[in-house]
């Protein structure tokens, strides 16, 4: 029978995704034939599947830890934040609608039903499936129609770790006062405890974690020190591509806009030791030594253009192209980039329409239809070929079409200035082919140093999976599951 066992937090952001990879690529170096599930994730990155849909990056990287291609079963409730209260809803790969925050409740019986039948079709495809929480089961404010913690562990009958974060902070708190706000029912399903992101003498927590065990009453699976090369897998978060602090080199800075997508893009680059990558957060001006700027994707395009202008970024890329620089924008970031985003139908908001860059000869209307693809493209500035994917919703043309960025199947693809310094394109996940990074930055002026993007992301998983092995009772926590 298919076994299954769920990580949770004591909070979001403490690891719980990097703990879920390194498990899967553990299991899958002992030959147990592995897949990851998260039943709810709440993210702008995301990766196109096997199957033609779409699930969160985190998932996608889980996948590739367990030797697999990313499938919709392995994340089937996927929420993409549009506003601050608002959401797309993508259910088993495809979008269901939008819903507000206090709405979003009276979906959850109908969303349980298609997370359970996802994970159903997982356990029947393997032996092992290594669950992932979302946030924490603390909020017990959410515990009714619960999908993503408790509830999903008491539906599937699975049992569960929980993981506190002593980096931030208060781990014995955040552990044990989980235990104290659960539910007797819900307590007594988590089968031990772990403590993820030490730095530092490790002896000096043996107090501390025998006092977690004693207090709970729950066995501890290890204290596990931060992962260095965490940095090397592609991010979950924006503010966690954490790219090594260099001085010089080719300066490129992207704009960290308020519903930032897809921003793994950005992952090779942060590689080469000839680029200093920039993640500029609001109120921060674009600084006068920027050779590129980046706008990367967005779940929102009409809305990120407003809050690109309430930074002065507007003004700013203007001044940096007087200077000189260079532009690029990717999806979202390449429709800014036009006359106008005209949204008819209200697909990503109010129905409306909004004024853009007017930096390339390009308007953008968006439909209700998205583009979910992997592609093969042929660049149109080097030469070189590259693979990457589509996942958007409009249509964009203009007169700067007649140059375009690549060529997808003998179709053009993005938009060109006619001074070469102002480039858009669809494709994401463009820099993860070598050869093609190192003819694009050579446009630049900058040698790559024949990095190999893959080997370095299995490299890292390979690290990932012999560090937990050395610190974690990785034996214990795979034999938990039933």
């Amino acid at each position: 029978m298919t076994r299954a066992v769920m990580i949770q937090g004591t909070g979001s952001n403490v690891g719980k995704s990097l703990l879920v990879a390194g498990l899967c690529r553990a299991a899958r170096r002992r030959g147990i034939d592995v897949a990851p599930f998260k039943s709810q994730n709440m993210s702008n990155n995301a990766a196109v599947t096997v199957d033609g849909g779409e699930i969160g990056r985190a998932q996608a990287v889980q996948a590739r830890a367990a030797g697999l291609a990313p499938h919709t079963d392995m994340n089937p409730v996927l929420l993409k934040p549009e506003t601050d209260t608002g959401a797309q809803i993508i259910v088993q790969g495809r979008m269901l609608g939008r819903a507000e925050a206090m709405d979003y409740g009276t979906l959850k019986p109908r969303l349980m039903a298609a997370v359970l039948d996802s994970f159903g079709r997982l356990k029947a495809r393997h032996e092992l499936v290594i669950v992932e929480g979302a946030g924490s089961p603390a909020e017990v404010n959410l515990r009714h129609r619960d999908i993503a913690n408790m509830g999903f562990a008491e539906a599937a009958d699975v049992p569960v770790i929980l993981a506190g974060d002593i980096d931030r902070g208060g781990v014995i708190a955040q552990i044990v006062g989980t235990q104290a706000v659960l539910p007797p029912e819900d307590a007594a399903r988590i089968s031990g405890f772990l403590v993820n992101r030490f730095r530092g003498d490790l002896r000096l927590f043996d107090d501390g974690y025998a006092k977690i065990a004693e207090v709970t009453g729950w066995p501890g699976f290890g204290v596990l020190p931060w992962f260095s090369d965490a940095w090397k897998l592609p991010a979950e978060d924006a503010f966690d591509l954490d790219a090594p602090k260099r001085a010089g080199g080719l300066h490129i800075v992207c704009l960290a806009l308020s519903r930032i997508a897809n921003f793994d893009d950005l992952d090779p680059l942060k590689q080469e030791p000839g680029v200093r990558l920039t993640m500029l957060g609001p109120g921060r001006a674009i600084p006068g030594d920027a050779d590129l700027v980046i706008l990367p994707g967005t779940k929102s395009t009409r809305g990120d253009l407003a809050f690109l202008r309430a930074q002065g970024w507007d003004v700013d890329l203007y001044a940096h192209l007087r200077r000189g620089g260079r532009i690029l924008g990717i999806c979202g970031g390449y429709q800014m980039l036009g006359h106008v985003v005209r949204d008819p139908d209200g697909i990503e908001g109010a129905a409306g329409e909004t004024p853009g860059l007017g930096l390339l000869d390009v308007a953008t209307v968006m439909a209700p239809d998205k583009r979910l693809t992997e592609v093969a493209a042929v660049h149109a500035g080097t030469g070189h070929s590259f693979t990457g994917y589509e996942i958007h919703i409009g249509r964009t043309e203009g007169a700067d079409c007649a140059r375009p960025f690549a060529h997808v199947a003998g179709r053009a693809e993005g938009a060109v200035s006619r001074d070469g310094r102002v480039q858009g394109s669809y494709l994401h996940g463009m820099f993860r082919d070598d050869a093609f990074r190192a003819a694009w930055l050579a446009g630049f002026g900058v040698e790559a140093v024949g990095t190999a993007y893959d080997a370095e992301v299995e490299a890292a998983l390979d690290g990932l999976a012999a560090h937990m092995e050395a610190h974690l009772d990785v034996a214990g926590l795979l034999a938990a599951a039933r």
